[in-house]
């Protein structure tokens, strides 16, 4: 086998294997504007979110049990220091979800704030 043919066939497994993995991507079944809040930094959170109240004007950022304290840190940057004071909290819901089953079963806190234009 030559070089080139070990090349095309290399190239033609690696379209193949992006295929596969383009199939096996879910599909997104939430709101464009819904953030999920989770454990990178509290500025790559307020920047989507920023990016996001532009485009759309309203933004929802969710979280559950140790991460609320970076959902409210999101929020406040969002009002406060990046959003030159034209965004605020429209709305905040807290609510506790039931995680597991059977004796594996347990309470887990989440939080939703709505960001909007004034």
């Amino acid at each position: 086998m030559s070089k080139s043919d070990a090349k095309s066939k290399n190239t033609s497994e690696n379209v193949a294997a992006e295929s596969k993995s383009a199939e096996k991507k879910p599909a997104r079944t939430s709101p464009p504007n819904h953030i999920f809040i989770g454990k990178k930094p509290v500025m790559s959170y307020a920047m989507s979110a920023l990016i996001q109240l532009a485009q759309m004007g309203e933004v929802v950022l969710k979280a559950r049990g140790m991460v609320i304290s970076r959902a409210v840190d999101v929020a406040e940057i969002i009002t406060k220091r990046l959003g030159n004071n034209a965004y605020e909290v429209k709305s905040i819901v807290i609510d506790t979800e039931q995680v597991g089953e059977g004796e594996n079963a347990r309470n887990v806190s989440t939080i939703e704030i709505k960001v909007g234009r004034k």
